[in-house]
């Protein structure tokens, strides 16, 4: 049986009581006092024994409160679990101190939404999330005239805490006479906690204000641009605002963007993204930077021109080739540009069409960093395990409706033939007539004043693999990397096996890159032997390697083509067959 003591009441108890006795006391007569006092002493002295008896006993407590948990082997077992998924990236970080009912929890949980559920459940839905942004945006001032705004949440089957979180974040976050409404998207969730618990919520919201909260519900999963074209269908503010719906929203997000908004109606614009950490759900903060794309058309950060470092504040808006899906537009020169193309599939790519449409019909987009928001990132999505497939396809469409010459470039950037990649890309009139009708400048305008990084290829004469004639089945290999020594392999034409051979002759094995800061890998002699090998195109250059590849198709048995390589200066070839 446990005994609880509570030291400090007592004491303030008996200090009370004689404190009273004393003050009780002055009110008698000088001879009487005497005895009070005597008496006082009297109880100071059976306090001073009274707290050696507690102090004896909440040892003895102790003592049998440390027996009773060794005894209990459920707090035993607690404190030795061993981590039933050490392999899971939920626990790289996090849980050590669960039970394994807890891990398998968490962990069904984790592979259930790609994010640490478990954890959510058990926060604030207000909690706080440090203010990541420049100092001196705290400073702005800014009018109160603002447009009024719609906030956009779209999801499937999200975690109902992370939905919560993300609405209460909004409300709290937002000037009332701005926020005019969130409209939650459900793309055909099947999640029963997205039903009933959610709507309690929603109730609740909107009795508090009423209409706040509205709701479109898809009959059928239609993917995330569809989604995204249905929230801002249902909107009326004057600015959408399209979002995740894994997200928090930082102090004074709207205010920046809406000014911003109001001095052009043209500028499409994107927050600056935190990351909130899959496992912990701690905020790491993000430097603020552009968003651009390679030529297969995946998202990447880009440095600004050099025009916005040349103003030393951060806290300034920063021009931007393309945007990563979250964004704020006019919400009727939202639609008068084209909205989203609604012939993407599922994911990928509507962004990156977004940003270079908006860029060649009329409009910029431009990053603002004074307004930030905190973005899940998933481990992985549940809803689509393969990014790749139907990202391939919507670059192609983004490709054929866009990008005039380069659009073959697309196709080298996945490794597809030029010719017949045998993909589906739906039809693609519609976006036509649209680019017709805005008048929009050609993708070599773009290439030129927007995004001049993105090397244009245009000197690229062919590319594939690098096969040997006398063995059909081996072809040229990068081999290890990190190394430099090319070797024959069996050809499974991937990125290792990939060969691209430019007009100024130099040949490059094992991928090329997107950006013209970046370096390939060229095949080269450097002098040393009579093989080839592999080194940075750039260094190569700079240390006088001989790199340049004369290309010779002959009339030969076996179609054969061959690379001859002549070094400068010396009667020297090396021949590969």
């Amino acid at each position: 049986m446990k005994v609880s003591y509570n030291k400090t009441v007592c004491l303030m108890v008996l200090f009370i009581g004689a404190a009273a006795l004393y003050m009780y006391s002055v009110s008698f007569e000088q001879n009487e006092m005497k005895a009070f006092l005597g008496e006082i002493q009297l109880l100071l002295k059976q306090n001073k024994e009274l707290m050696n008896e507690l102090n004896i006993r909440q040892e003895h407590s102790a003592k049998e409160q440390n027996k009773e948990v060794k005894e209990d082997p459920n707090m035993q077992a607690k404190k030795i679990t061993k981590k039933l998924f050490p392999n899971s990236p939920l626990f790289k970080e996090w849980g050590d101190e669960l039970s394994e009912e807890e891990q398998t929890e968490a962990e069904n949980l984790f592979q259930q939404y790609g994010y640490n559920v478990f954890l959510s459940d058990r926060l604030p839905l207000n909690r706080d999330i440090p203010d990541t942004r420049d100092p001196r945006c705290a400073n702005k001032k800014y009018p109160e005239d603002l447009p009024t705004l719609s906030v956009v949440l779209i999801y499937l089957n999200e975690a109902l805490s992370i939905l919560k979180r993300a609405i209460r974040s909004i409300i709290d976050k937002t000037p009332p006479h701005l926020l005019k409404e969130i409209i939650l998207v459900d793309d055909y969730s099947t999640n029963e906690d997205l039903q009933g618990k959610l709507e309690d919520y929603i109730k609740l919201i909107n009795k508090q204000r009423p209409g706040l909260i509205k709701q479109v519900k898809h009959a059928e999963q239609m993917g995330l641009t569809q989604a995204r074209i249905s929230g801002w269908k249902a909107s009326t503010g004057d600015v959408v605002a399209i979002l995740d719906a894994h997200i928090e929203v930082q102090a004074e997000w709207a205010q920046p963007v809406l000014a911003r908004i109001k001095e052009d109606r043209t500028v499409i614009v994107s927050p600056v993204f935190d990351r909130v950490n899959f496992d912990t759900l701690k905020l790491v903060k993000y430097a603020t930077a552009a968003h651009a794309f390679d030529w297969a058309l995946w998202c990447m950060y880009e440095s600004f021109l050099p025009e916005w470092y040349k103003e030393t504040d951060e806290s300034i808006p920063g021009k931007s080739p393309s945007i990563m899906g979250i964004l704020f537009a006019d919400r009727l020169f939202f639609g008068e540009i084209g909205a989203l193309d609604d012939g993407m599939k599922i994911y990928g790519g509507e962004n990156v069409e977004l940003g270079i449409r908006v860029w060649l019909c009329g409009g910029s987009v431009e990053i603002v960093p004074c307004t930030r928001i905190a973005h899940i990132e998933r481990a992985h999505k549940p809803y689509l395990p393969d990014l790749s497939v139907t990202m391939k396809r919507n670059a192609l469409r983004v490709a054929e409706v866009w990008m005039d010459e380069y659009k073959t470039n697309v196709l080298v950037g996945w490794s597809l033939p030029l010719k017949d990649h045998g993909l589906d890309i739906g039809d693609i009139s519609e976006r036509k007539k649209l680019r017709e009708k805005l008048q929009c400048k050609p993708f070599k305008w773009y290439l030129d004043n927007v995004y001049p990084q993105l090397d244009s290829w245009e000197d690229l004469l062919a590319y594939g693999a690098l096969k040997n004639t006398l063995e059909e089945g081996l072809c040229v290999d990068q081999g290890a990397v990190p190394g430099s020594v090319p070797i024959l392999y069996g050809c499974h034409y991937y990125t290792p096996q990939n060969t691209y051979y430019r007009r100024n002759g130099e040949l490059y094995i094992g991928g090329i890159k997107s950006h013209k800061y970046n370096s390939n890998r060229c095949l080269v002699d450097n002098g040393n032997s009579n093989t080839p090998a592999l080194h940075d195109c750039k260094t190569s250059k700079e240390k006088g390697f001989n790199m340049l590849w004369d290309f010779k198709q002959v009339l030969y048995p076996s179609n054969a083509f061959y690379f001859i390589l002549y070094p400068c200066m010396t009667s020297k070839s090396i021949f590969i067959s």
